[in-house]
């Protein structure tokens, strides 16, 4: 007992000789434009450069560091959209104690790091990817974030809503480093423009991301509403075309001791018409389509953040999307005498019904270790889409005599799919300039899709299908950077196990794949100066067929073309290159990049006639693999302000891809379809421009130019598309409210026209209601800052085209 309390007395001792040869700093963190505290903001203590000791301010924006040697400082204070503030310390023996109360000024202009929402867009070059920091400028574009998609630099959207990434539509979507489920088309016109913070173009990803995406990733970051108490923001508009559409979003927040609750809800709906015809020359075949979908869609968001201490953060949300669409098709087929045939017309009306809903559920915990930057995170994600179609066909045959022939029927598509996503992140500076990454994932996909026909001209065996496209894979990356003062290298390696199995009617055709594969990425960085930077970079990616590619069951039908997918297509790989330069203005920004890519097995559409049809009229449409192909390309933009009213954002981007494959020709002699093999090149030029004109503090006006050139493809030649849209946005209400007017397409000249001579000759245009006006309005209405957990980029696993013409 003697000696316990020997021991008790001297660490006594000990500890208040330490506190007396010790300091203490504190302070407080608040905005400089409304005083208001900052919770959460970083604040560190430095000797020479190296952390001492870091922490967060409290919800009071207070903090306090005790127990400091007696020594000079450096004390650095961060907050997301504002000014880094830096200062200097000295503790002693005369001060041991020091007040650092630091007023932060908003960022409105380009950081290093992230931007507030300004007045203009800009654009930031990172270690792995091209940031578009959204704007007033491009929320003005439209309703949704479909609208605003062609406004970004290398982004295409075309007629039927599917984005493509330099040229190439094999890009992953993601929303807040996350996949959907959501068809990317539909959950971009979902999401209200305004609620876009970022744009993240991730052409050539590291190790670190799923390797899934040839052209690569784009990434959407939206606004999360982190304010004190409880508040939120509204946001609605009207588009005018040839009917009224309309959506509208509210999100809430509340934010009270430890516990964030966030809530989203958001509608979409109105009636879209699209039309079109496909003339076959050889003879003469006129294809008349008509299209009209009227869609009625919800999304809901309910979640928690709930901060257990300092360095302990658990997160769980669930999101939910209900659409049911209607699409009606009328397709009208004139013969025009076409010599060996006794039609005169075809005429059919065709409607598409049904219910899709998507429900997903994520956990997510982090966990902040004592050095900064050290950090775990763990996330667990389960989806369940469940999709039911009916579809039903009424097609009248009118032959030379006048007589009528009529075939009526009905089909029942019914479709699950489960996706289970599993995800370990650590990430260790090991100092100053090294910084260690490592991490593993299992995602499991499970699909069961059943398939009715009552349609008289198949076979009664193949009336009834069903299909199930499994797959499962399991990865592991590890990445190590280091940082000098001009010169930063990042290399890294991921391995990965996949393995599918598809089943078509319970084992009468199977198709399995199982492969480990290695993809390595390597990242050089050099900065000339504070102004000027340049990057080399490789990687290994891979774009594996989905669901929709694979499945051969119906998607879509005209009485002369079938679409549906091919259970044997092979994933293609890809082997990317690029060199990208950065160059900050005193008023702008300047980007550009070069690029060179080898694909081995390229995934693309192909059109072929139909075997089962003996007067080789009508064609399927579906998916094949190409042989290997190489493209290269380069891109560049340009961000200026002119003045202090006017400020202008071009940008243009060319790629030419070396593609050769095998397409078919139709032998009207025989009427039999030969292989052929094409070597052809691909050259694919866009261009843009964005130019701002701001009148005072609270109206400006926007002009738009898009330039899309023509491209001769392996099997189709499309031609050029362009527009020019003009726009105006108005705030009041201390800037609380933002009023929108767009009129798109000006001189409607937007449309999608082709011609192929392959599987024989013909040609088409696609038209859709690209002259639009559109009125929104945005609300918002919060308090002070807060922090919310940051999860990390997350990504779907399979190539996802599909949908074709609608």
């Amino acid at each position: 007992m003697k000696l316990k309390f020997f021991l008790l007395a001297l660490l006594g001792v000990i500890s208040t000789v330490q506190a007396q040869n010790s300091g203490t700093v504190s302070g407080k963190i608040t905005e400089k434009s409304n005083n208001a505290p900052i919770s959460y903001a970083t604040v560190s203590i430095k000797d020479n450069g190296k952390v001492v000791s870091g922490v967060n301010t409290d919800d009071n924006g207070d903090f306090t560091f005790k127990n400091l040697a007696l020594k000079s400082y450096t004390i650095e204070i961060q907050y997301i959209g504002f000014r880094k503030y830096i200062g200097s310390i000295i503790l002693s023996e005369n001060k041991k104690s020091a007040t650092v109360n630091v007023s932060l000024e908003e960022e409105a202009t380009q950081l290093k790091g992230v931007n507030i929402v300004a007045e203009r867009s800009t654009i930031e070059q990172k270690i792995d990817r091209k940031v578009v920091n959204v704007g007033k400028d491009l929320t003005t574009a439209g309703a949704s974030a479909s609208d605003i998609m062609n406004n970004i630099p290398s982004v295409n959207v075309d007629q039927d809503g599917k984005l493509s990434l330099r040229g190439n539509d094999n890009v992953r979507v993601l929303i807040d480093g996350r996949p959907s489920n959501i068809d990317p088309a539909q959950l971009l016109k979902q999401i209200p423009s305004t609620s876009i913070k970022k744009i993240e173009l991730i052409t050539n990803p590291s190790a670190k991301y799923n390797p899934e995406g040839m052209s690569g990733i784009i990434n959407i970051i939206l606004h999360k509403n982190a304010n004190t108490g409880f508040n939120g923001s509204y946001s609605g508009g009207i588009t005018f075309g040839e009917t009224a559409k309309y959506n509208q979003s509210l999100d809430l927040n509340y934010k009270t001791g430890k516990v964030n609750f966030f809530g989203n809800v958001g509608q979409n709906f109105g009636k879209y018409q699209n039309e079109g015809f496909m003339r076959r020359l050889d003879q003469d075949i006129v294809q008349n389509i008509d299209v009209l979908n009227d869609n009625d869609s919800y999304l809901y968001k309910i979640g928690m953040d709930y901060l257990i201490d300092d360095r302990n953060t658990l997160s769980i949300y669930t999101n939910q999307n209900k659409s049911n669409g209607k699409g009606f098709v009328d397709t009208d087929i004139d013969y025009n005498n076409v010599a060996d045939s006794d039609i005169y017309n075809i005429f059919q009306k065709s409607k598409y019904t049904g219910p899709d809903q998507v429900g997903t559920y994520n956990l997510a915990y982090k966990h902040i270790f004592k050095k900064e930057g050290h950090t775990l995170d763990f996330e667990g994600n389960y989806s369940d889409n469940k999709e039911t179609q009916y579809a039903s066909f009424d097609t009248r045959t009118t032959k030379l005599d006048n007589t009528t022939s009529d075939v009526i029927f009905e089909d029942h598509i019914k479709g699950t799919r489960k996706l289970t996503t599993l995800n370990l992140d650590y990430v260790n500076p090991l100092n100053e300039k090294t910084t260690l990454e490592a991490g593993a994932e299992a995602r499991l996909t499970r699909t069961d899709n059943d398939y009715t026909t009552g349609n008289p001209l198949m076979p009664i065996a193949d009336r009834v299908s069903n299909y199930t496209y499994d797959t499962d894979i399991y990865s592991a990356y590890v990445t190590f950077g280091q940082k000098f003062k001009k010169f930063s290298y990042q290399v890294g390696a991921r391995f990965e196990s996949y393995k599918v199995a598809a089943n078509l009617n319970h084992g009468k055709d199977k198709f399995d794949d199982d492969y480990i594969t290695l993809y390595p990425s390597a990242y050089l960085t050099y900065n000339l100066n504070e102004k000027n930077t340049l990057q080399l970079s490789y990687s290994r990616r891979v774009d594996r067929p989905s669901l929709e590619q694979t499945k051969p069951i119906r998607e879509f039908a005209t009485p002369l073309v079938t679409s549906l997918g091919n259970p044997e297509l092979r994933p293609q790989f890809t082997n990317s290159v690029e060199v990208n330069y950065t160059k900050t203005l005193e008023k702008g920004s300047f980007t550009a990049g070069v690029f060179v890519r080898s694909i081995n097995d390229q995934i693309s559409r192909i059109l072929y006639p139909d075997p089962a049809d003996a007067s080789g009229e009508k064609q399927i449409m579906t998916f094949t693999n190409y042989d290997n192909n190489t493209a290269y390309g380069f891109e560049a933009s340009f961000n200026y302000k002119i003045t202090k009213w006017w400020d202008i954002q071009p940008s243009i981007d060319f790629s030419s891809i070396n593609q050769e494959g095998i397409v078919f020709l139709y032998d009207p002699a025989t009427k039999t379809s030969n292989p052929l093999e094409r070597k052809i090149t691909v050259a694919a030029f866009n261009g843009r421009m964005n130019s701002n004109f701001k009148v005072n503090k609270r109206l400006s006006f926007l002009l738009f130019g898009f330039y899309r050139g023509a491209t001769d493809g392996l099997q189709n030649n499309s031609h050029e598309m362009y527009k020019m849209d003009i726009g105006s946005r108005y705030t009041l209400l201390n800037n609380k409210m933002n009023i929108s007017l767009r009129f798109n397409d000006v001189f409607n000249t937007m449309k999608y026209a082709f011609d192929t001579m392959y599987p024989y000759p013909q040609l088409g245009q696609f038209t859709w209601e690209s002259q639009t006006v559109y009125l929104g309005l945005t609300y918002n209405f919060g308090g002070a800052k807060i922090k919310n957990l940051q999860r990390k980029q997350r990504e779907d696993n399979t190539n996802k085209g599909g949908g074709g013409m609608f």
